[in-house]
């Protein structure tokens, strides 16, 4: 039977919402708060064998990131080898999906078939949608026939949409750190060339642009960027002593 208590309420979920917030400024990655995700649900859904997250990459490709039994990933592998399942319908529809029992289901009969030797019999997923698209879906599965009901949808279907936020969130955060990071190494570069510039000039008596010149020319010959050849550069300058 399905329970009214079987998913987090609001207030378990703005709960579990602050936390993932003090994952993202303490500099955790995605990996971690799907985690959380996963480790919410398993301890708050009894009838849960399996709790799982499948993520679009960038690519649009599914992978899934996180599962906690390897129910989910069994499960989850015959759903991308056999292209259809429940968490596919998810994605591809948009929609909470709800399976009650394998054995009888008449939607997706290949991939009933393939998992009803692994003892699962019933299945509720719902997608993580935001403005920005669907970034994946969160799917449970059940040893049980009947595990799950209209109202376990409904607050999946909830419980999901906060998870996309912040999970959308933690993407955004890891984007901006590399790209901070990219940003950092690309300044290095730029000073690590003008001190090379420099250094050429003060050496070979050369104006800026000759000095370039010579960088750039030392550079192909080397087989290496402008900036490597620069550190090459400044680390056999003699120091001063």
């Amino acid at each position: 039977m399905s329970s009214e208590q079987a998913l987090p309420l609001d207030g378990e979920l703005a709960a579990v919402a602050a936390r993932m917030s003090g994952l993202l400024l303490s500099r955790e990655s995605v990996d971690s708060v799907l985690e959380l995700i996963v480790s919410l649900a398993s301890t708050t859904i009894t009838a849960a064998a399996g709790v799982g997250v499948t993520l679009v990459d960038a690519e649009g490709g599914l992978v899934t990131t996180t599962a906690s039994a390897p129910l989910v990933r069994e499960a989850d592998a015959l759903q991308y080898e056999l292209a259809e399942g429940p968490c596919l319908a998810a994605l591809e529809g948009c929609s909470p999906q709800r399976i009650d029992d394998v054995a009888t289901e008449r939607r997706w009969t290949r991939w009933c078939a393939a998992v009803a030797g692994s003892g699962l019999r019933s299945v509720v997923t719902a997608p993580m949608v935001t403005e920005e698209g669907c970034h994946g879906a969160i799917k449970i599965y059940a040893t049980a026939p009947g595990a799950f009901g209209p109202s376990d949808e409904r607050k999946l279907a909830t419980f999901a949409e906060r998870a996309a936020v912040l999970v959308a969130n933690a993407r955004a955060y890891e984007r901006a750190s590399r790209f901070s990071e990219q940003f950092r190494l690309t300044l290095r570069d730029r000073d690590l060339i003008a001190m090379a510039k420099g250094y050429l000039m003060g050496r070979d008596g050369l104006g800026e642009e000759a000095a370039f010149d010579r960088l750039l020319s030392l550079a192909r010959v080397e087989g290496t960027s402008p900036a490597g050849t620069a550190a090459r550069l400044l680390g056999s300058e003699p120091r001063e002593g």
